[in-house]
C-alpha cells in the first residue's frame, strides 16, 4: 500500500479513550479488533434476526447513528464500526486510505466477526465501502439502506454522475483547490478547531442541536494533524484520483439487484446531491422505495433522527415479511 506523504510513520493509538461516553450521549461498550491490522473499534448492540450493520462517512464516526443505534438494538443487532483514522479507531500513519483500503478493512471486520444477514446502513464514502463489501460477498448481504451515501455498483453512467456532482459541489471543490494550492493538509488537520464548519461547508441544517458536548464528541478523534490523516486521506484520494470502486461481475449485479433497498436523502445535501446520485440508485435497484427529506442535509442522521429511526424499522420488517413469504 502507498503511505500518505508528509506525515511520520507511527501508529497512533485511538485519540478518544474506549470508555469516553461525552456525557451519556455515547453509552455504548467499546470493542475492538485487530483484523484489519490496526485496533478498529466497534459497537455491538443488542440482538435479533437482523443484522445492521452501520457505516459512517466523512469526517464523523458512529457517534452519527447514536439515536438511531439507542432504539434498533431493540429489535436487531445493531454493529457500528468506525473506520481506520476516524472515531475511536487508531490512526496508522503507515497506510493509505483510498477507498480500496477501507473495503479491504471492512472485509476482514466482516470475516473476523463472520457476519451474515446483513443489512447495510450507509452514509457518505460508507456508501461505496459498503457496496464494495456487496461485490465481493454479495451472499452476506440481505438488504441495502443508502441514507445520503452513494451506491456505486458498475452503473455505466457512474463517472459521469460523480464528475457533474463534483462540479457544483462545495466540498469537493474546495478539496481540489485545496490540494492545488498546497495547504489540504494544513486545514484538514485542524478538525480539532473546524470541525463545525467543515460539517456546515457539507449541509448540516439542526443549528439548534449544537451544543459543546456534541462538537466534542465530533472533534475528539482528531486533537492534532495526526490524528486527522483518515479525514485527510479520504479528501487527498478524491483529489489525487486513488479511490477505486470495486468492479461487480456481471451475476453479482443480478444478485444484489434482487434483495431488498431502501434510499433516504437530506435534500439539503450540498456534498452529494441527490439528482446525480438517486438515479444511480434507482438504476441499481428499480422499484425501491426512495423517501426524500427536505429539511435535511448531508448528515440526515442528525438532521432527521425520528424519521430515519423509523423509516428503517419499517422497511427491515416490511422486508421481513415479505422475503419470509416468499420462502
Amino acid at each position: 500500500m502507498q503511505a500518505q506523504p508528509n506525515l511520520i510513520r507511527v501508529a497512533l493509538a485511538p485519540a478518544v479513550a474506549a470508555a469516553e461516553t461525552f456525557k451519556g450521549t455515547w453509552p455504548f461498550k467499546a470493542h475492538y479488533t485487530d483484523a484489519p491490522g490496526f485496533d478498529m473499534h466497534y459497537i455491538d448492540e443488542g440482538r435479533g434476526r437482523d443484522t445492521l450493520l452501520l457505516l459512517h462517512g466523512e469526517p464523523s464516526w458512529g457517534y452519527l447513528y447514536r439515536q438511531q443505534i439507542a432504539v434498533w438494538s431493540k429489535f436487531a443487532r445493531v454493529i457500528a464500526p468506525d473506520h481506520m483514522g476516524f472515531g475511536k479507531s487508531a490512526a496508522p500513519q503507515s497506510r493509505s486510505y483510498w477507498l480500496q483500503d477501507h473495503i479491504d478493512n471492512l472485509e476482514s471486520f466482516v470475516l473476523t466477526l463472520n457476519l451474515n444477514d446483513i443489512t447495510l446502513v450507509m452514509h457518505d464514502f460508507g456508501g461505496p465501502v459498503g457496496m464494495g463489501l456487496a461485490a465481493r460477498h454479495p451472499g452476506r448481504i440481505k438488504r441495502f439502506i443508502s441514507i445520503n451515501g452513494p451506491t456505486p455498483f458498475g452503473q455505466t453512467d457512474l463517472l459521469e454522475q460523480l464528475t457533474a456532482n463534483a462540479g457544483v459541489s462545495p466540498w469537493f471543490q474546495w478539496i481540489q483547490r485545496a490540494e492545488e494550492m498546497g495547504f489540504l493538509e494544513d486545514v484538514l488537520g485542524q478538525l480539532d478547531f473546524n470541525i463545525l464548519s467543515t460539517f456546515k461547508l457539507n449541509g448540516f441544517v439542526r443549528n439548534e442541536i449544537v451544543t459543546e458536548t456534541w462538537i466534542d464528541a465530533y472533534r475528539a478523534p482528531f486533537p492534532s494533524p495526526e490524528y486527522a490523516v483518515g479525514a485527510i486521506g479520504w479528501a487527498k484520494g478524491f483529489a489525487a484520483g486513488m479511490h477505486q470502486f470495486e468492479m461487480p461481475a456481471s451475476q453479482v449485479i443480478g444478485a444484489v439487484r434482487k434483495k431488498p433497498a431502501l434510499a433516504i436523502w437530506g435534500e439539503q445535501d450540498r456534498t452529494l446531491q441527490a439528482k446525480y446520485f438517486l438515479p444511480l440508485f434507482r438504476r441499481l435497484f428499480p422499484g425501491a422505495p426512495v423517501h426524500l427529506l427536505p429539511c435535511a442535509g448531508h448528515y440526515s442522521p442528525e438532521d432527521a433522527p425520528g424519521e430515519i429511526t423509523d423509516r428503517v424499522i419499517d422497511f427491515v420488517r416490511k422486508t421481513e415479511v415479505q422475503m419470509a413469504a416468499g420462502a
